[in-house]
């Protein structure tokens, strides 16, 4: 807006102009609105419930092959993120370090969540299926505790 252009009463257009564009644009986009609003109604409430148990599912995989290879297992029962407790004295990175290199798995150091994640390691259940069936193979051949 150019500056000289002025209202009748002399006051900067541009200032009102200003106003306007912030209130207009100060939040979510009309389509991500409606986007978020289609959640809601009885069609997305249950296309939601499918993608929740979809990934329950993913994560209750994931928990079970880490039981089933001698692991302290945590979560992936109310959210699609498991918590592996590593054997004492091995450190988060050093154990993503060795299931990358042995079952070509990637996991997520517990220390990334600070100081108390240390010891773990998480497994995140937001994965197409065949990839976590694939990944929890792979875990149980290559990462079986002595």
């Amino acid at each position: 807006v150019p500056e000289n252009l002025k209202f009748s009463d002399g006051t900067p257009v541009r200032n009102d102009f200003n106003r306007v564009m912030t209130t207009a644009f100060n939040g979510a986009s009309n389509i991500v609105q409606s986007g978020g609003l289609a959640c809601l109604d009885e069609e997305g409430q249950k296309e939601i419930t499918t993608l929740i148990d979809y990934y329950l599912e993913n994560a209750a995989m994931l928990k079970e092959a880490m039981e089933s290879i001698g692991y302290d297992v945590y979560g992936g029962t109310d959210a699609p993120y498991v918590f592996v407790k590593l054997p004492e004295g091995q450190g988060s990175w050093e154990a993503f370090s060795e299931i990358l290199e042995k079952a070509q798995v990637v996991t997520i150091p517990g220390a990334g969540f600070g100081p108390g994640g240390e010891g773990y390691l998480r497994l995140s259940a937001f994965a197409p299926r065949d990839g976590v069936i694939e990944a929890c193979t792979r875990l149980k051949e290559q990462m079986k505790k002595d």
